[in-house]
């Protein structure tokens, strides 16, 4: 290492970070129903239009 390097201290704590309006966490029972029907019904739409 240099002396440039080593000159300086400790790096700053990251800032907090803001909230973007996303939900909260603590969702994941919710968002795991959510993704499955989600998976179903793409499964039944291409099932049902012949893509398959």
């Amino acid at each position: 290492m240099t002396a440039a390097a080593t000159a300086h201290g400790p790096a700053a704590a990251p800032a907090p970070r803001t909230r973007t309006g996303g939900p909260d966490e603590g969702s994941d029972l919710l968002e795991h129903v959510l993704g499955w029907a989600l998976v179903v019904l793409v499964a039944v739409l291409v099932t049902r239009l012949g893509l398959l």
